[in-house]
């Protein structure tokens, strides 16, 4: 494993582009993958979670090139069977997305992957695709992978399915349930979370002439069968989820950093970060592609925020609670605990080593914000997150801090470390 070795930085300065957003690659994967023909999807991300995707989509019969920065897709409107097991590696959104398309093989395909995503919950997804006649089971019986799915197509007709679990699993069965023999509907029975999720996988089907109707609160889907996909080439766009780390680096070192390939109009969840930064005392220049952060008014103040929309904000959210003045609740972080570690432990240890003052409840955390951290020996749990959040608060903690585990970050943004050392972060990798 390798460590990151963080020293307290006074000031960063620069500008970054942020990296590509990982949803975005993802899905424009997938549906290059159904649309017949050639799809080139310009200035991708390129890491860890979306090779997994392009390896899985090779192995159902997609003609997958990388071209510098773009993956150049020609794909089939009829998935093939996979020669061999599909190994997702420790991407959710491959293992989600792909599962209901493995329905429309011939044969039987086996899905699984690193110990992290064995850990994470199936059985909602599983069970909705059975209500669709689709022959499906966790090999372990347990509700998570390694996942078996028979193939020989979806029937369609109706399934149910919570909303409060994943939407990765919503997304999932939208990518399929186009092609299946009958009209689907789908059914949520609580409210949707992550929603901004949901709206971009609308939004990558809609691009590929697929057609689904969301009724207004997004708790019932309807998909017409038999649709084809039509093949679309699309520049992928910048990544708040991302680039939230470099813009929360700014504002706990009271710093001047403009971050590039931002979308102001965009339907990225994550683009709240930049109002949460404003509530918290943090001086902003947004413009039509970028965010500047400009330094703090005064101190960075505490806030109570809601990440059931936006759950990978939370870790940052508790970076900047613990380096701001006064108490901070983070609300709606129930479905932190299903991540790639249980999000709001890992950030809870983590930062009570640094001297944070953390309460962990079910669904939230409290933070007395002291405007202060002490370096110390950090472990990221395999979780790129966790890794960057730690990254973070050690530029603004007293000393020097140990990060172990560092090469997780190559899971969503492999480039972290450098674009921090280019702002002139004391950060090196040993």
């Amino acid at each position: 494993m390798a460590d990151l070795v963080v020293r307290k930085t006074e000031r960063l300065e620069g500008t970054s582009s942020a990296p590509p957003s990982k949803a975005y690659t993802h899905r424009a994967l997938v549906a290059a993958s159904l649309s017949e023909g050639q799809n080139i999807i310009k200035k991708a991300l390129i890491c860890d979670d979306t090779l997994a995707t392009v390896q899985a989509c090779s192995l159902l019969g997609a003609d997958i090139r990388k071209v510098k920065e773009d993956f150049v897709v020609n794909g089939t409107s009829k998935p093939a069977t996979p020669e061999d097991i599909i190994h997702c590696r420790d991407s959710g959104s491959t293992l989600r997305f792909l599962t209901p398309v493995c329905a429309l093989v011939e044969g039987v395909t086996v899905l699984t992957g690193n110990e992290g995503l064995r850990r994470r919950p199936m059985e909602p997804l599983l069970a909705a695709l059975k209500q669709l006649g689709v022959r499906c089971h966790s090999a372990r019986d347990d509700g998570r992978p390694p996942v078996i799915v028979f193939g020989g197509g979806i029937k369609g007709g109706k399934a149910s399915i919570r909303g409060d679990v994943s939407s990765q699993f919503i997304s999932g069965l939208l990518f399929a349930s186009p092609k299946a023999q009958s009209d689907t509907e789908i059914f949520l029975t609580t409210k949707l979370e992550s929603k901004p999720y949901v709206e971009m996988t609308l939004d990558v089907l809609g691009d590929h002439g697929v057609k689904v109707e969301a009724s207004e609160d997004f708790r019932r889907f309807s998909v017409p069968a038999k649709q084809e996909y039509k093949p679309f080439n699309r520049v992928v766009p910048g990544d708040y989820s991302s680039a939230a780390f470099l813009l929360a680096a700014a504002a706990v070192t009271n710093s001047r950093v403009k971050v590039t390939n931002l979308q102001r109009e965009t339907l990225q969840g994550d683009r709240v970060i930049v109002k949460i930064l404003d509530e918290m005392g943090v001086q902003l220049d947004v413009g039509g592609d970028y965010v500047e952060v400009k330094g703090v008014r005064q101190k960075l103040k505490g806030i109570k925020v809601d990440v059931r929309d936006t759950p990978d904000l939370a870790p940052v959210c508790a970076i900047l609670a613990c380096l701001a003045h006064g108490k901070s609740i983070i609300n709606g972080a129930r479905r932190l605990r299903f991540k790639e570690s249980d999000r709001i432990v890992s950030i809870s240890e983590e930062l009570r080593k640094m001297g944070g003052k953390i309460k962990e409840a079910e669904e939230k955390l409290v933070i007395e914000g002291t405007g202060k951290l002490q370096g110390a020996e950090l472990n990221s749990h395999n979780d790129h997150r966790i890794a960057m959040a730690c990254a973070v608060a050690a530029l603004r903690a007293q000393g020097t801090t140990l990060i172990h585990g560092i090469e997780c970050v190559k899971k969503s943004y492999p480039n972290f470390v450098e674009d921090l050392r280019s702002l002139g972060g004391e950060a090196h990798v040993r």
